[in-house]
């Protein structure tokens, strides 16, 4: 049985506190897993933030785009890359 992907509904959440919970568990995604983002407004500065700390490891789907709810799905790639013994 496939376990729920997590959410995070940063309308909840006071601003200061909201990338920082959201990086927070990003970091705990393994690949292949997914979470949810739950906004009042398009999340594209995180999408930004995200694919500047992380080129290439995160993919980011829109499931709502507004006006008043925005969702969307973060997933950690799967590993691949480089045939390297470094894993990347």
């Amino acid at each position: 049985m496939p376990s729920a992907i997590p959410e995070i509904d940063v309308r909840i959440i006071p601003p200061a506190q909201r990338h920082p919970t959201i990086f927070g568990r990003l970091a705990s995604l393994t690949p292949g897993s997914a979470m949810h983002v739950t906004s009042d407004h398009d999340p594209r500065p995180l999408h930004h933030q995200i694919s500047s700390r992380y080129p290439d490891e995160f993919d980011w789907e829109y499931l709502s785009q507004g006006p008043e709810v925005w969702k969307v799905r973060i997933t950690r790639v799967e590993a691949g890359g480089c045939e390297c013994c470094c894993g990347h």
